[in-house]
């Protein structure tokens, strides 16, 4: 639109001069269209449209756009299409019903002028302005009500996208905590419930048998051990220590068999060809055989586990199976807890991690017969 101003009014002047040569109004032209030039330039500098700081002197300013204009007109009337660019300006400038009165004005100026450089009467004359100003000012209100509902949108989807990201923080805050919770259960806390288990035994039979005793100490120093470097872990937000130097879900899961519980024999076997495990397959496979171990030395009065990890092409499945003295699934699940209505935050844990790796989690029990707990997870690229 500024565009269009400069070349309308350099094209009035050079009509001007080309039509009218050697008049003694030329100086007065040329003087007004240079004024009226650095007044258009004028406008930027001022400052920001109506509705913001610096309107009083964009009214100011564009009073005189206006006045040097008009002045033009009546002494050039070549100059009045320089109204339309001026039109905009108004309706950029001016509330609504002051930019119409102002466009009403300059197009009753353009209708006078084109008149007067007309030789007779021409009805286009004075139709054409007013249906380019009334053109002009429709494509304005048009573009400026696209304008602020696309304000709005933009506002909108700003206003959602920040919506969206604190929900998202606050998911992660919570899907965080939940695995915290899970790690600290199958390791820390299960790790301490095993050691006070053995404490208490050794504790028991320290007159009686002595090198027993002193097998629970060792046994429960172990899982002290295991349960430091677990600790240290979480600080340092590295993979479970069973996986240091190479080693696989293979290693980690024998070396949770090796111990010696006072009531408990581990036999670990895989079945199948082993392939390569993501990092967090490994970790959640592992965790999930310590909970489970955990709960048969806790809650299932077990003599023998039998841990077996099987490798079937599309998907690897942990096995444990205890001849414990069983429980009832239904009911566990009913109450969310685990068998025996202990403490219960073993099993949610276990089908959270499978849950989160698009595997499934079975439960085969019968009260008296022992327990068969089954974590089966695909792999993506069998």
């Amino acid at each position: 639109m500024h565009a269009a101003f400069f070349l309308l009014l350099g094209a009035s002047l050079v009509r001007f001069l080309i039509r009218h040569p050697g008049e003694p109004r030329t100086p007065w032209i040329i003087a007004f269209s240079v004024a009226l030039a650095l007044l258009y330039v004028l406008g930027p500098v001022l400052g920001p449209v109506q509705g913001a700081p610096g309107t009083g002197r964009r009214f100011t300013w564009l009073g005189a756009v206006v006045a040097s204009w008009v002045v033009l007109v009546v002494l050039a009337p070549s100059f009045a299409w320089c109204a339309v660019p001026l039109f905009y300006t108004g309706l950029r400038t001016l509330p609504a019903r002051a930019s119409l009165v102002l466009v009403a004005l300059l197009t009753t100026l353009v209708v006078a002028a084109q008149l007067r450089l007309a030789e007779g009467f021409d009805p286009n004359l004075v139709i054409a302005p007013p249906a380019v100003a009334a053109i002009a000012t429709a494509v304005f209100v048009h573009t400026q009500r696209q304008a602020a509902r696309q304000r709005a949108l933009i506002d909108d989807l700003l206003r959602t996208r920040r919506e969206l990201a604190a929900t998202e923080r606050r998911e992660g805050t919570l899907a965080e905590r939940q695995r915290l919770s899970m790690e600290i259960h199958d390791t820390l806390a299960q790790g301490l419930s095993s050691q006070q288990m053995l404490l208490q035994a050794a504790d028991r039979t320290w007159d009686s048998d002595a090198e027993a005793a002193r097998r629970h100490v060792r046994t429960a120093a172990d899982i002290a051990a295991r349960g430091l470097a677990e600790a240290r872990r979480f600080v340092h937000d590295l993979a479970p220590p069973q996986f240091d130097g190479g080693a696989g879900l293979e290693d980690a899961l024998r070396a949770l068999a090796a111990p010696e519980s006072a009531t408990v024999s581990v036999r670990f076997h895989v079945e199948g060809v082993p392939v390569p495990l993501p990092d967090r397959v490994r970790s959640a496979l592992l965790r999930i055989a310590q909970g489970a171990l955990a709960n048969v030395t806790e809650h299932a009065a077990a003599t023998t586990v039998a841990l077996t990890l099987s490798y079937l092409g599309d998907q690897v499945v942990l096995d444990v199976a205890d001849d414990g003295r069983g429980f009832d699934p239904g009911a566990a699940t009913a109450s969310g807890g685990a068998p025996g209505g202990a403490r219960g935050h073993g099993l949610p844990a276990m089908r959270a991690r499978v849950r989160q790796l698009g595997g499934t989690l079975t439960i085969e029990s019968v009260p008296g017969e022992g327990t068969v707990l089954s974590a089966s997870v695909p792999l993506e690229n069998p």
